[in-house]
C-alpha cells in the first residue's frame, strides 16, 4: 500500500517517537510496511483519520506513542514541559468513509 500523500498528521518531528512507533509498525505488519513508514501520514489519531475520511476499524488496538507538551507563562516562555501519551493507527487499520 503507498502512503496517503494528501494527508498530514501532527507528528511534531520527533526521531525517538518516529522510530518508536516504526518499531510497532514494524513488529504487527512487517519489515517492508516499516519501510514504507513515513510519520507525515502513515500513523495519526483516530480523531484525525476522521478528519481525512477515514474510519478505524471496530476491534483495531492503537499503537501507543507519546507527544511532549509546553507548558508557557502569560508572556509566552516555556515554563515546563511534559510527556502526554498519545494513541496513534496505522494506515492499514483503517477504510474510507463510504
Amino acid at each position: 500500500m503507498q502512503p496517503i500523500k494528501e494527508i498530514i498528521s501532527s507528528w511534531r518531528g520527533s526521531p525517538t517517537t518516529a522510530q518508536i512507533v516504526k518499531a510497532e509498525v514494524a513488529k504487527r505488519y512487517g519489515d517492508d510496511e516499516a519501510r514504507s513508514f513515513s510519520p507525515l501520514n502513515s500513523c495519526m489519531t483516530f480523531r484525525r483519520w476522521i478528519q481525512y475520511g477515514y474510519r478505524v476499524r471496530k476491534g483495531e488496538k492503537a499503537i501507543k506513542s507519546y507527544t511532549i507538551l509546553e507548558k508557557k507563562d502569560e508572556l509566552g516562555n516555556v515554563i515546563s514541559t511534559y510527556p502526554k501519551s498519545v494513541s496513534l493507527f496505522h494506515r492499514l487499520q483503517v477504510d474510507p468513509i463510504a
